[in-house]
């Protein structure tokens, strides 16, 4: 379902753009429209407070919690379902920020993703999207919300521009406290800066190399490392937020000293921010997590060479549900897996 679709049904029971504001701005909030001494009936038409109900209904359908893992760093992994049965992940993380799905699936094939084995099976509607960071907050505040769980933004961008554009308005997210996650796409460098919210962007690099690039994403827009980082730097410079660059940790991989001097190369006195996240592995597939004190070492010494870089440890490690996990295992319980990959999808894919 999309916003778009909620604002119609409220249109056609006589609501003006003030009554939408104040129906979505209570459900995203998570607030009562009864406060500071007024009343619905006062301000709503009849039309509307009638229909409330039934209107509650839909929207609390459209992502109800299938279940809860908590991890000991305060993060908690979601399954959640959708109004037609599928399944999505959402992660609460420390610091009161959700991350959200917006695809059922991946069609992307990153070979080092879960999500992107199974490809995609649908996309996720804005208000379902919107669902899954109102279903947060009636667990704790939000306000982050990162596009980083499964799914490819880009590859959704109606739904998730729409989405994002709720947010950041009648959701009272801070604009550069919505992280579009993308593997790159020249779609997202034209439309984003279009619109009335313009959040920040996480672009997921993962090599220096366009060759090796190809490999990893496979069915990611032929966009060379050099051309994604032209790009993040223009939208960069434009809205005023730091590009945050994604990489993750593949042993032997992307962690040569090759690669580091690649990023140095691309990323040295550009406004941004390089996140290091060591992956987790995955017993069907073939890579390997460096160990933490070489994931260290490379975060330390691309620093003191110029690139402001984070280690990310990611949410929930010892959760046993990583991107794309959660949603294999309620589909086929009989396969329950022992590993981690990891549960913040940090990269995007």
């Amino acid at each position: 379902m999309r916003i778009e679709t909620l604002r119609q049904r409220l249109r056609a029971l006589g609501a003006k753009p003030v009554h939408e504001q104040r129906v979505l701005r209570a459900w995203t909030q998570q607030v009562s429209l009864d406060k500071r001494g007024s009343r619905a009936e006062d301000f709503l038409p009849l039309a509307v407070r009638e229909d409330m109900l039934a209107l509650q209904e839909t929207l609390q359908g459209l992502a109800r919690l299938k279940s809860e893992h908590p991890g000991e760093d305060g993060s908690a992994r979601l399954l959640v379902e959708l109004p037609d049965g599928q399944m999505v992940e959402s992660v609460l993380l420390p610091r009161d920020g959700v991350c959200v799905s917006s695809q059922v699936g991946c069609a992307v094939g990153c070979v080092f993703c879960m999500t992107g084995r199974e490809g995609l099976v649908r996309q996720v509607g804005s208000a379902e999207i919107v669902a899954q960071v109102v279903l947060a907050r009636t667990k704790r505040p939000v306000k982050k919300v990162v596009f980083m769980g499964m799914g490819e933004p880009a590859h959704n961008l109606d739904n998730v521009v729409e989405a994002i554009e709720l947010l950041g308005t009648e959701g009272g997210i801070g604009h550069k406290n919505l992280v579009f996650s993308t593997v790159g796409d020249p779609r997202v460098f034209e439309r984003l800066p279009q619109g009335p919210v313009k959040p920040a962007l996480a672009l997921s690099l993962h090599t220096t190399r366009a060759d090796l690039r190809r490999e990893l994403l496979p069915r990611a827009p032929l966009m060379t490392p050099d051309e994604l980082v032209e790009e993040g730097e223009r939208y960069a410079r434009a809205t005023g937020y730091p590009i945050q660059y994604q990489w993750t940790l593949l042993e032997g991989i992307n962690d040569t000293p090759e690669e580091l001097d690649g990023i140095v190369r691309l990323l040295a006195g550009k406004y941004a921010i390089m996140n290091m996240i060591p992956y987790n592995t995955i017993d069907e597939l073939p890579y390997q997590r460096p160990a933490w004190e070489r994931c260290a070492d490379i975060a330390r010494d691309l620093t003191r060479r110029g690139v402001l870089t984070k280690l990310r440890n990611s949410a929930g490690q010892d959760v046993e549900g990583g991107c794309g996990q959660l949603r294999a295992r309620a589909a086929k319980p009989e396969r329950r897996r022992t590993v981690q990959l990891h549960p913040q999808a940090a990269t995007g894919e």
